[in-house]
């Protein structure tokens, strides 16, 4: 009978000196990856890395106008306010963005425009500007944290509403503990359209150095992330975080009580979901869906 690789249970001894000693000296089992927890079989890999900075940067321009389109899709679009940003891979104090007045649904790696911290266009697409309130924000966020590559900024729905309770998210869901504790912020100030660098710069300050979502008070959502995948993704969640908080505080309104996630459950999950790698991969499933219904015209 050829050798199997399992022995059945009548057939371990649990005199058997290989197997006590492999228990006895039993190596402390390696911690997880979020990849690794969530794949059951071969874990899914890791953010790709790229051999020159140019190639970097085409799929970097690439995956932001996929998620400008992704953003289209779900509705996020306000006239020409909203902004994505992303830090230029071999110049780090230099960031892409959208030209001023491009919807988001039909905006190409060839449209984005690339600006210093000064503010001056220093290449990419120059027959458009960019957006001035969103260079403030943009550029402080930046220069405030270095591990930033991506922010992310629109007027959509749910964020405006929500924003106007100045309140953070509460942990209701398993979705919501994404922004545990210090990994979200709310920027108490409105002081209309973001035009001077003094606002930008409290506003950056507010996001802390560990957020990754800032609610802003009367004016929306901010999010970031280490790619613009992960930022993309963290808008749309917090988005839709912002609408379940609006239902269910129209239903504790009513009477129903609302039961919030454990503080140690929620720390759990925050812990071995929301990585870099993880939500880089959260965000493929709705890019994917773009880059296959629009041709593949957003890498032009």
């Amino acid at each position: 009978m050829a050798p199997s690789a399992l022995l059945s249970p009548h057939e371990q001894s649990h005199d058997d000196p290989k197997i006590m000693s492999k228990s006895a000296h039993a190596q402390p089992v390696p911690k997880k990856s979020p990849l690794e927890l969530i794949s059951q079989g071969t874990a899914l890999p890791g953010i790709p890395s790229f051999p020159t900075f140019a190639a970097h940067r085409q799929w970097m321009l690439s995956k932001m106008a996929l998620a400008f389109r992704v953003f289209a899709r779900k509705g996020f679009t306000e006239g020409m306010s909203g902004h994505i940003s992303v830090r230029d891979p071999e110049n780090p104090y230099t960031f892409w963005t959208n030209p001023l007045s491009r919807h988001f649904g039909l905006l190409k790696a060839s449209d984005m425009v690339l600006v210093n911290y000064e503010g001056e266009v220093v290449g990419g697409n120059r027959s458009l500007p960019a957006n001035a309130a969103g260079f403030q924000i943009h550029s402080a966020v930046h220069k405030a944290r270095p591990d930033v590559t991506a922010a992310c900024h629109t007027h959509s729905k749910y964020g405006k509403a929500w924003s106007g309770f100045n309140r953070r998210l509460e942990m209701l869901n398993q979705d919501s503990t994404y922004f545990y504790k210090d990994a979200q912020a709310v920027y108490g100030d409105f002081n209309g359209v973001v035009f001077s660098p003094e606002e930008g710069e409290r506003l950056a300050a507010a996001l802390g150095p560990n957020g990754k979502g800032l609610i802003l008070r009367n004016h929306g959502l901010l999010t970031v992330g280490s790619t613009v995948d992960e930022a993309c993704y963290l808008y749309t969640l917090m988005e839709r975080c912002c609408e379940v908080q609006l239902l269910t505080e129209a239903a504790a309104a009513n009477g129903l009580q609302k039961v919030y996630v454990p503080d140690e459950a929620a720390r759990y999950t925050f812990d071995n979901a929301s990585d870099p790698e993880a939500l880089y991969w959260e965000a493929q499933p709705d890019m994917e869906y773009e880059a296959e219904m629009g041709d593949g015209k957003h890498a032009l």
